[in-house]
């Protein structure tokens, strides 16, 4: 039996269900599971997952959270001697990369993420300047040999750190991929697994990234969050897409020494490795730090 067959066996025991591989994770295993004419999707972790700051735990609490506050989907079981959650499934559609860049779109992904950040406090930590030094030594730990960038990128990131000083700990997704948000009236936000208390400005920037935001999309995002425009604000935003980046590639590099997926990690790694360098070369980067010592 393989291996999902025998979760769904053990979480609707003898009821007849429909079981098929959703794809394009590359993290876990999911699966969309049909039973008496609901739909759910199963949840399982892929390889070592532990090593990457997951805890299963923790992303079941998230998506309690999540749902909520009505961003997340329903939380139907969690089986946690095996870290496998199971979520209704949502009726929505994909919300097209470009499609994000619409004032519409702005403004709901806005009002999600304020909703999120401003709800109860959920357990685990995120800290993106941590996480990169976790994440460097379990690879060396797995012989994965670290790129000559993690050594500059870690100097520019203590730099941010120091600039931008301690910042308020909120509830956060860290991982704002497009493929995590759905449409279905209202923006909906899936997959918990990094979430944790850290600093809202990393999942603006997370989420500014992931789509390809340019400065203007930028400043439109602000504004939609904040309700007005602020030099600081902003300039937090634009700092943090380089440590959106720097997890990404760390989280590639760890991820090609302990993965099973069939999945270029090293290229991930490499793709991140270079916007991150591009990022913090622009000449405007100096004026963003500027920015936020001065608030």
């Amino acid at each position: 039996m393989e291996p999902e067959a025998a979760a769904v066996e053990r979480i609707w025991p003898g009821r007849k269900a429909t079981v098929a591989a959703l794809h394009g994770g590359i993290t876990n295993h999911n699966f969309r599971v049909e039973v008496d004419g609901e739909v759910f999707v199963l949840r399982m972790g892929g390889a070592k997952t532990d090593l990457l700051g997951i805890d299963r735990a923790v992303e079941h609490a998230a998506s309690l959270r999540a749902e909520e506050i009505g961003v997340g989907p329903e939380v139907a079981a969690f089986v946690a001697s095996e870290g496998w959650l199971v979520t209704r499934f949502i009726e929505g559609r994909p919300v097209p990369l470009e499609a994000m860049k619409s004032p519409d779109n702005m403004r709901r992904t806005a009002e999600a993420l304020r909703k999120l950040h401003g709800a109860a406090a959920i357990p685990g930590r995120f800290d993106a300047h941590t996480v990169v030094e976790v994440y460097r030594e379990e690879a060396e730990a797995k012989g994965v040999d670290i790129p000559a960038e993690f050594y500059e990128a870690r100097d520019i990131s203590e730099r941010l750190r120091t600039a931008r000083g301690a910042q308020p700990l909120v509830p956060c997704h860290n991982d704002l991929l497009n493929a995590n948000f759905l449409d279905d009236g209202r923006i909906r936000i899936v997959d918990w697994e990094y979430a944790g208390m850290g600093d809202r400005f990393f999942d603006l920037a997370n989420f500014s990234v992931n789509h390809e935001f340019g400065v203007g999309d930028d400043r439109h995002f602000v504004a939609a969050y904040f309700g007005a425009e602020s030099e600081a604000n902003f300039a937090g935003l634009r700092l943090m897409r380089f440590m959106s980046d720097f997890r990404e590639a760390m989280w590639g590099v760890l991820q090609s020494g302990i993965s099973t997926l069939d999945f270029d990690f090293t290229g991930y790694a490499a793709k991140h490795f270079n916007r991150m360098l591009a990022t913090a070369r622009d000449p405007l980067f100096e004026g963003y730090l500027k920015s936020v010592r001065e608030v």
